[in-house]
C-alpha cells in the first residue's frame, strides 16, 4: 500500500470527524498499528483541530470568573476537613472537567470544519452542474448550426441538379481576364445561386456585386466576398435576365454599377 496516497484520501479528516464507514474505521485502526506516520499524521490533525479551537474559544468575562470561585469557595466552608483535603479526588475533577472542555472544544471544531467541507463541495457542485449546462447550450448551438449548414446544403444541391436550373458560365473580362464564375439560374422560381471559382480578395471596404441585365438596365442581386466560407451563394431572384455580371464595388454595394471595374460577364438564352 502506498501510505501517502492514503494519507492524502481524506480518511483521516473522516475518521477523525466520524464521517467513515464502520468498514472504513476498521481498516484505518489496522493500518495505525502497521504505519507509524499514519499515527502521526493523525496526532497533526487532532491537535490542529484543538489549536483551531482554542483560537476561536471565547474567554468569559472576569465577573463570571469570580463568582465561580466564590461559590466553589463558599460550597467548600463547611465541608470536612479530611474531605476538602483529599487531593486526589480534586485533581481528578479538575482533569476531568478539562477533558470535558477541550472534547466540546473539539466537537466545535470539527462542526466548523464540517460545515465548511459540505459548504465546498455544495459550491463545487453548483459550479460543475453551471459548466455542464453552458457545454450542452454550446453542444445544442452547434448541432443546431451544422444542421442547417446540411439542409442549407442539400437545399442548393437539389437546385444544382434541377433541369430546370441555367447554368451562366461568367467568363473573366479584359480588365480581370482571370476571374470566373458560374451563376445557376432556376427560372422557375427565380432562384440565382452563384459559385465562385477565381475571385482575388478585395480590400475590407471594397466587396463584388452581382448584376442581372434587363432589358439593357442592370438589376442589383447582392454582394459578397470572395473569402465567403460558403462555395455556393445565394443572391437575390430574378425572374428575367439576359446576361449577368460581377463588378467591385464599395462595401455594402451600389445602386449602379461601375462599369469600368467589371470582373466578369455571361450572357443567358434570353439574350438570344
Amino acid at each position: 500500500m502506498n501510505i501517502k496516497e492514503y494519507i492524502g484520501s481524506g480518511i483521516i479528516e473522516a475518521y477523525v470527524l466520524g464521517l467513515a464507514s464502520e468498514s472504513e474505521k476498521a481498516e484505518f485502526e489496522q493500518l495505525c498499528t502497521q504505519y507509524p506516520e499514519l499515527v502521526a499524521a493523525r496526532r497533526d490533525f487532532e491537535e490542529g483541530l484543538e489549536k483551531h479551537a482554542s483560537e476561536q474559544a471565547m474567554q468569559p468575562p472576569m465577573g463570571v470568573k469570580v463568582k465561580v470561585l466564590e461559590a466553589i469557595s463558599d460550597a467548600t466552608r463547611d465541608v470536612p476537613e479530611s474531605v476538602s483535603s483529599n487531593p486526589p479526588k480534586i485533581i481528578t475533577m479538575a482533569n476531568e472537567k478539562r477533558g470535558s472542555s477541550g472534547l466540546l472544544r473539539f466537537v466545535a471544531a470539527a462542526s466548523v470544519i464540517l460545515l465548511v467541507v459540505l459548504a465546498w463541495f455544495t459550491y463545487q457542485s453548483h459550479k460543475q452542474n453551471e459548466d455542464l449546462k453552458s457545454s450542452n447550450a454550446a453542444l445544442h448551438d452547434e448541432l443546431n448550426s451544422t444542421q442547417k449548414t446540411l439542409e442549407a446544403i442539400v437545399n442548393e444541391t437539389n437546385v444544382l441538379k434541377n433541369p430546370n436550373t441555367t447554368v451562366v458560365n461568367m467568363v473573366g473580362t479584359k480588365v480581370a481576364p482571370k476571374s470566373s464564375a458560374n451563376v445557376y439560374w432556376d427560372s422557375t422560381n427565380n432562384n440565382v445561386f452563384l459559385v465562385v471559382k477565381n475571385m482575388p480578395q478585395l480590400p475590407s471596404d471594397k466587396q463584388y456585386q452581382l448584376w442581372a441585365l434587363i432589358d439593357g438596365k442592370p438589376t442589383d442581386l447582392g454582394v459578397f466576398d470572395s473569402r465567403n466560407d460558403k462555395v455556393i451563394l445565394q443572391m437575390k431572384d430574378t425572374k428575367k435576365a439576359q446576361a449577368f455580371a460581377i463588378t467591385i464595388e464599395k462595401a455594402g454595394g451600389n445602386p449602379t454599377p461601375t462599369l469600368d471595374s467589371m470582373q466578369s460577364l455571361g450572357k443567358t438564352m434570353q439574350s438570344q
